[in-house]
């Protein structure tokens, strides 16, 4: 991805039934080591259907992704959005010190011990958000670095040794990464559950690479509801939300929704004006 590009993170209705969000709450979490760490809490008001946790990008905190949080709130979701601290907001100003932004990044998305604090970090909000909902679904949702644990929790082999889990129900990686320095060739081979991978037009990856590099995990996973999303002209920091891209921000709550709410068949839902969707 161009420098130029690089998201805001790492700096820092299908139905009229459905509840209303609540406002977010701050909370703390305790990690499987015994470490602290915040997470905003999106709540529903009435029936909650699920659990949905989102892993920001590099450089990022809990404070990002509210469209997400507060799309997936609307729409039922209990939505958590923890604070991964080995890889945040402090971490990157710290590697900035040392070097420029592509280095620093580099650095934060190939750290192995980074990707096993996510894990407990995952762990923590689904474990402290599941007695707080009355579903039982659960959906893994992240973004850049987070996309690529959210990969590795699926079942993608990798280079940073991080064993699978596979203990959600469903997965959705925005801007995944291809083949490179964190995922060798063939690495999604083996996933079985369903996916859902986003990525626009102008959503340049890591050094450069043209956003086309992030379909190819689509490409390699074998059959059995599989999505991919194509937003034209949308770019990294377009997924990030701050408002960088309302329009963008509408495609990816709509294509989201309507994953979640796809039944056995997984069928997609019909072409939108600014997205291209495929599955299999």
């Amino acid at each position: 991805m161009k420098p130029s590009l690089m998201p805001l993170t790492v700096l820092m209705l299908l139905s009229l039934t459905l509840p209303e969000a609540k406002a977010a709450n701050r909370i703390r979490l305790e990690r499987a080591d015994g470490q602290l760490l915040n997470a905003m809490v999106y709540p529903v008001s009435g029936h909650c259907q699920g659990v949905a946790v989102i892993s920001h990008g590099a450089g990022g905190s809990e404070q990002g992704y509210t469209y997400l949080a507060q799309g997936l709130a609307e729409q039922g979701w209990l939505a958590v959005v923890p604070d991964h601290h080995d890889s945040g907001t402090e971490v990157l100003r710290k590697r900035l010190r040392a070097g420029n932004l592509q280095s620093a990044l580099s650095s934060m998305v190939t750290d192995s011990a980074a990707y096993r604090a996510r894990q407990m970090e995952i762990n923590a909000a689904r474990s402290w958000a599941q007695p707080h909902c009355t579903g039982k679904a659960t959906v893994l949702i992240g973004h850049s670095m987070g996309a690529a644990i959210t990969m590795m929790e699926a079942g993608a082999d990798n280079l940073m040794q991080i064993r699978a889990q596979k203990s959600f129900d469903r997965y959705i990686a925005l801007s995944p990464q291809g083949p490179g320095i964190i995922f060798p060739e063939q690495a999604w081979a083996d996933i079985r559950q369903p996916v859902l991978l986003l990525t626009g037009t102008r959503d340049f990856e890591l050094g450069g690479l043209s956003w086309e590099s992030r379909t190819t995990p689509y490409s390699q996973m074998p059959p059995g509801c599989k999505w991919l999303g194509v937003i034209d002209g949308a770019t990294h920091q377009h997924f990030a939300g701050h408002g960088a891209s309302r329009s963008s921000e509408k495609l990816i709550m709509q294509t989201v929704r309507a994953f979640l709410q796809s039944d056995a068949t997984c069928s997609p839902p019909p072409a939108s004006p600014g997205l291209r969707l495929q599955a299999k």
